[in-house]
């Protein structure tokens, strides 16, 4: 998809200084999605909201590929698109487990992404932080309260 791909512009000057740094305003929608999805789960339970909050990004993240690929190119770059959006949600899913497992004091096993994060010489596990812990830490994110659902 073209915007993924799209050099940093004078509009966006957070990124233009240093394209690898997310904006932080990118945190307070990631924030406040948590919010209301914590909120639910205390009405729903934590399984019913997860589900949800996976259909609603599926369907959004459809509705974004729609108004996003020339219709002329939908059914030709669909299976592309498929595997970019699964290949990014299993690379933050990993960094989730790697960066709260450690943040918990919880073995989650080895990372997919170990060799990455060695090549970057960050260290994995309970000994070093991970890029999602980093992550979690810079936008003062609160992880869902524990249920015994």
């Amino acid at each position: 998809m073209a915007d993924e791909q799209q050099a940093p512009t004078a509009a966006d000057p957070q990124n233009a200084q240093n394209p690898n740094q997310l904006d932080p305003a990118f945190f307070d929608c990631v924030n406040e999605y948590l919010e209301l999805t914590n909120k639910q789960s205390q009405q729903q339970g934590v399984r019913r909201i997860s589900m949800a909050s996976l259909y609603a990004a599926a369907r959004f993240n459809a509705h974004v590929y729609l108004v996003s690929v020339k219709p002329i190119h939908a059914a030709g770059e669909r299976k592309d698109f498929l595997d970019y959006m699964t290949t990014m949600y299993r690379r933050m899913l990993n960094e989730h487990l790697d960066g709260m497992g450690q943040e918990r004091g919880i073995d989650v096993g080895e990372s997919e992404l170990a060799a990455e994060y060695a090549a970057a010489g960050v260290q994995v596990g309970r000994v070093g932080p991970t890029p999602a812990g980093d992550y979690v830490a810079s936008a003062g994110a609160v992880p869902p309260a524990a249920s015994n659902e």
